[in-house]
């Protein structure tokens, strides 16, 4: 049974009691990623997600690890295009340490200069390192095309250049203005004494002064064609990325979306992995993904294939995804996903790092608190109709986008566009 609580200066707390659990996991969310930046400080929010590990004025990196780490725990954060997470799972008996470790990061972190100038280093590093990952550049290649001129088409880290000129003043005012108590929810999930917790957080934050916060720009889409970009690059295997615009996470149609993601490419017995690998030997890694936003989203199919074997691969995922359009899937078929659906978020919340997750991210998103009956409940709702209805709205070629890292020649493109053409 979840509890939401709410301070009087806007901060939320979001208790789950699991008691039959040994481990506890606590997370300290922002309500602002890399969406809420503008293009000049562009992996501002990663960036300060990086340095809040480096040290308060009472603790220094060093200890906030062996803190949390001496005691058999494990410490991380992630930086995303919506959200911060600073994240501890320890014993239950540990809780109140882990809550005092991540509330000092996040209030009282020291942003010291040398911290900020060697830390850059190690982000431009990574900046490097991804570009060198054809499958993750490819991704980043279309989310620029999908979210065009916004932060949702910007790297989560940045580039360089803009890492380059972040000063600790545009880190300072970044903070003050994002990590405010309305921005911030605290989750914590299992081996919990729920009152105890309460008052803990009560006296930390609860003297932190309110302040008003902003809401990012909403992207607008007025994609009309397809879009084909190709980055020539020698390497071993093409990588293909395929996307398609869709709708806020919050929409309607959220769970047939995620049916289809199913059926189409969540695991090995999906058409795409059955008719693309097991059949034809043509990829070793494909499948499909659903990005979600306030207000927008994308249906992603991703492939890694050898070179010569770009266009034929492209072909069968557009002749899959017009066959979901155009025939009725079986209700065995149908079944099948429903029941992979239930049955994976029932596992995925078995565990406290993976409930907290799934919980705090959809409290941050939505203001609201999930409830797994309900989901499963509307899942089990969507009907053959419905799942044909929705592959009609998003699979088509005004909506499409390909972007492909490897060595592609110009000559080669001209029948990439015919296949984009015939969705």
């Amino acid at each position: 049974m979840y509890k939401k609580i709410e301070l009087d200066n806007g901060l939320h707390i979001i208790l789950n009691h699991m008691p039959s659990m040994e481990s506890a996991t606590i997370g300290i969310w922002i309500n602002a990623g890399s969406r809420n930046e503008n293009a000049r400080v562009s992996g501002i929010s990663h960036f300060l997600e990086h340095l809040l590990f480096k040290g308060t004025p009472t603790r220094g990196s060093r200890k906030i690890k062996e803190e949390i780490e001496g005691r058999g725990g494990s410490l991380n954060g992630f930086t995303s295009e919506d959200v911060t997470c600073y994240l501890a799972k320890v014993s239950g008996q540990h809780v109140d340490v882990a809550l005092d470790v991540l509330s000092d990061m996040v209030l009282n972190a020291s942003l010291a200069k040398k911290d900020i100038a060697r830390e850059r280093s190690v982000i431009i590093e990574e900046i490097k390192m991804y570009r060198d990952l054809p499958n993750h550049h490819v991704h980043d290649i279309l989310s620029e095309m999908m979210w065009p001129r916004h932060s949702l088409g910007r790297t989560i880290t940045g580039s360089i250049k803009s890492v380059s000129s972040i000063t600790r003043q545009n880190l300072l005012d970044y903070k003050n203005k994002n990590y405010s108590p309305a921005n911030i929810t605290v989750v914590l999930c299992g081996n919990i004494e729920s009152d105890s917790s309460v008052r803990k957080i009560k006296k930390i934050f609860g003297r932190i002064s309110e302040k008003k916060t902003q809401d990012p720009v909403r992207f607008s889409n007025r994609q009309a064609s397809p879009q084909l970009k190709i980055l020539y690059k020698e390497t071993e295997q093409s990588r293909l990325s395929m996307g398609m615009h869709t709708f806020g996470r919050m929409h309607r149609d959220r769970y047939a979306l995620s049916l289809l993601h199913i059926i189409l490419g969540a695991n090995m017995s999906s058409r795409l992995f059955e008719n693309v690998r097991e059949k034809r030997g043509l990829a070793y890694q494909i499948g499909t993904e659903i990005e979600k936003h306030k207000e927008t989203g994308a249906f992603i199919v991703n492939a890694g294939i050898d070179h010569k074997n770009v266009k034929e691969t492209s072909g069968l995922i557009i002749k899959e995804l017009v066959e979901i359009k155009n025939k009725v899937v079986s209700s065995s078929e149908l079944k099948r996903a429903k029941e992979f659906l239930k049955i994976q978020l029932l596992l995925a919340l078995e565990d406290t790092l993976d409930h907290m997750i799934w919980l705090g991210d959809y409290a941050v998103a939505t203001g609201k608190l999930p409830d797994k009956k309900d989901i499963i409940k509307k899942a089990n709702a969507v009907s053959r109709d419905d799942l044909q209805r929705v592959a009609r709205d998003i699979f088509n070629k005004k909506n499409l986008n390909l972007a492909l890292i490897g060595p592609i020649k110009d000559r080669e493109r001209h029948g990439l566009e015919q296949r984009l053409g015939e969705l």
